[in-house]
């Protein structure tokens, strides 16, 4: 005798607890599956029509989810099914603003490749190379300062640009020293 508990919903569908027969939807499917790097189950989500710009209850899409967790081969797939590396969650972060932050030099490379803009800025008004200056993420710093037409005089919302970042809340130390280097030649 089965000890399942069923509840009748209102759409008149049979849901029984602690039984297999309760149907999550794709969305979530597709979220749990990028969360626990379940490759082929996020192909195979993809292929039936699921949206590659899904997004979970902090408005993180698969790609930004991905990116938080600097899993690079879901990123990769992500960005192959043309998922947007520009799309903002909740608190304004987008794939390529947070691998920038995060030092994720890869993923910052993969994201410049796709498509990334250089006119979303983060919650603080700034681009992806502000925060990287001021975390010491010498070789994102490189790049971004070396990608043609990247604004590195941006100045976000406390009036601030990388070069001050890397200057006044830097360390001092070598890295900040090589980053601040890095910025004047840049111009």
């Amino acid at each position: 005798m089965s000890v399942f508990i069923c509840v009748i919903s209102l759409l008149g569908m049979i849901a029984c607890k602690g039984s297999n027969s309760i149907q999550q939807n794709p969305t979530d499917m597709i979220i749990e599956a990028v969360k626990n790097n379940k490759q082929e189950t996020v192909r195979k989500l993809l292929t039936e029509g699921v949206d590659v710009e899904s997004r979970d209850e902090q408005n993180r899409t698969l790609l930004m989810i991905a990116t938080y967790q600097h899993n690079i081969a879901m990123a990769e797939l992500l960005v192959m099914a043309k998922a947007s590396v520009n799309a903002q969650d909740n608190i304004r972060n987008s794939p390529f603003l947070y691998a920038g932050a995060a030092g994720y030099l890869d993923l910052v490379k993969l994201y410049l490749n796709h498509g990334a803009d250089f006119t979303v800025f983060n919650r603080y008004g700034g681009s992806a190379l502000i925060p990287a200056a001021e975390k010491g993420h010498t070789e994102v710093v490189r790049l971004l300062a070396t990608t043609p037409d990247f604004p590195v005089n941006h100045i976000n919302n406390l009036g601030w640009t990388a070069l001050m970042e890397a200057v006044v809340l830097g360390t001092g130390g070598k890295i900040h020293t090589e980053i601040v280097r890095i910025l004047v030649d840049a111009g």
